[in-house]
């Protein structure tokens, strides 16, 4: 394992962060092995800054200890600092200002990192280190920040189809000239498929913990034993090379059918088709370069359907891409708004998975296991619900960033924020995804093993996101009546006479006023430290 080492006249210290795991991001571009290090850190204030799943943490330990030990066979000098080292400060100015003195390089160079917090660091490192810092573009995205930036100055709404159709002419990904690959730029329609009864889903691959994994894992037990997640069913890939195989996996065996039932849900199945490619993504195993261009040469190789993998690339080339766009155009005002006003804290049970509405545990008890929900159940069950039933977005966002081992906030704050929760009033979806409970029983297996009945719409044995949606409707009128794209819903709302209106609010207020209702004592403790 790499450790502390000094070499002879220091030119260049180059930082890497945990999840610019790239070879060729840009502080590594121009690397001299003979004269410049590389440092990299575990530090526990990047672990806690909220409390990670436990698979999060583990995960990018892991991968940052393979990392820096395929640099030094490299033959590059790795500074690479462990959590439990001696004198570790726990915080990247900490460990930088430590590495300065150590190697007394004549520059720093950083790629510019993934969170607006990291940043402002950043730019205090250049006036305290006493050396030039050089915060270099972060070359693994296709839209750089300024040419995202350039397409949304004076734009209201930012939509990411206009944002995406700009991309696919830029990359030339899924394009025949100028005119998109079978003539449409959108495939969604044909990728909403309902999982049929006994369909048999592919086995998934997954990585085995080599020892330098089995440490991590325990050093994480033992450190945050108090986060939320489970560690035994560990599989993520830890390497570039494991990366490159679940890649592999997913373009031969999963994107053929991904398309067809992205949307879908299932008990105890809570991968089906899905790429399991974001942690790895996310951190820099992988680039969205090599991934968009694998899809596309399957589907030019004829061993994919266009609807399966223009559905898949738009996950990337477009709602990725545009998500980081947004959030560092729009930052740091962005994540202050809350159009809708809603303010109601966030239920233990989306913690401990408690409750009897059985969507909800599912994805719950799947999160906790695996540190992963597909895109619908992030969007159209613990967020529909959090959306309806108006609660705070600050808390909901910081449960999303908890936990998923692919959570970041670039990523996570404009999907919950904006997506999700339509706080920023539309500037990036032009309706709220506001659902009862009849999608959830179109998409899923979920409604027939709950406690509540999804047919029923009022009274105590209603599924409460029938008339918590309704309720949702009745409340933001004055924001949302008006939307062209909720026409519908309200055109329907106003035909319901006063006894049913008098029955949403009634269900809907009891029902919301059960979720301030503690846990059980014996789960108290629990919740105190979860809530930290």
């Amino acid at each position: 394992m790499p450790g502390k080492h000094r070499v002879e006249s220091c030119h260049t210290l180059r930082f890497v962060l945990g999840d610019q795991l790239t070879r060729r991001v840009s502080s590594l571009i121009d690397l001299d092995p003979d004269h410049d290090v590389v440092l990299m850190v575990e530090v526990r204030d990047e672990a806690t800054y909220v409390r990670h799943h436990k698979q999060k943490i583990a995960f990018l330990f892991a991968a940052m200890r393979h990392a820096a030990a395929d640099l030094a066979e490299e033959g590059v000098t790795v500074d690479y600092v462990r959590l439990t080292d001696p004198g570790n400060t726990g915080s990247f100015t900490g460990e930088l200002e430590r590495a300065v003195a150590r190697h007394r390089p004549e520059r720093v160079v950083v790629t510019e990192p993934g969170e607006w917090r990291v940043f402002q660091m950043m730019q205090d490192w250049r006036e305290t280190l006493g050396v030039p810092v050089d915060v270099r573009p972060d070359n693994r995205f296709l839209c750089p920040r300024e040419d995202f930036a350039n397409w949304a100055e004076g734009r209201h709404a930012l939509r990411m189809e206009t944002f995406y159709r700009g991309m696919r002419r830029r990359t030339g990904l899924l394009m025949d000239g100028g005119e998109p690959v079978g003539g449409r730029w959108n495939f969604d329609a044909e990728n909403r498929k309902r999982l049929p009864k006994g369909h048999r889903l592919p086995d998934r691959i997954g990585f085995q913990p080599d020892g330098v994994t089995r440490e991590v894992i325990a050093l994480v037990e033992q450190e945050f034993a108090d986060h939320f997640g489970d560690l035994a069913s560990f599989s993520w890939p830890v390497t570039r090379s494991d990366a490159l195989a679940a890649l592999r996996h997913f373009i031969d065996g999963c994107l053929p059918t991904f398309g067809d039932y992205q949307d879908a849900m299932k008990s105890g199945a809570p991968f089906l088709y899905h790429a399991l490619l974001s942690p790895a993504l996310n951190a820099g195993l992988l680039t969205a370069a090599e991934v968009c261009r694998a899809a596309e040469r399957a589907y030019r190789a004829g061993a994919a359907p266009l609807h399966c993998t223009e559905g898949f690339i738009r996950q990337i080339l477009g709602w990725r891409e545009y998500v980081r766009g947004l959030y560092w155009a729009r930052m740091p005002e962005y994540r202050d708004t809350n159009a809708l006003k809603a303010g109601r804290a966030l239920p233990w049970f989306y913690w401990s998975g408690e409750t009897r509405l059985n969507c909800i545990a599912q994805v719950v008890a799947d999160t906790r296991t695996h540190a992963y929900a597909h895109h619908i159940q992030r969007l159209m069950v613990t967020g529909n619900f959090a959306l309806i039933a108006g609660l705070d977005p600050a808390q909901v966002e910081e449960w999303y960033l908890i936990v998923f081992a692919d959570a970041y906030e670039w990523v996570e704050l404009p999907n919950v924020h904006g997506m999700v929760l339509w706080a920023d009033g539309g500037m990036m979806g032009s309706k709220p995804y506001a659902a009862s409970g009849a999608y959830i029983d179109r998409m899923s297996d979920y409604c027939g093993s709950c406690a509540y009945d999804v047919k029923v719409k009022s009274g105590a044995a209603a599924c409460p996101f029938n008339y918590l949606y309704w309720n949702f409707l009745i409340e933001n009128a004055d924001k949302l009546a008006g939307n062209p794209r909720m026409t519908m819903p309200y055109r329907t709302l106003q035909g319901f006479g006063d006894k049913r209106r008098t029955e949403i609010r009634r269900d809907a207020t009891a029902f919301l006023r059960s979720l301030a209702s503690p846990p059980d004592a014996s789960h108290q403790g629990d919740q105190t430290e979860m809530a930290m």
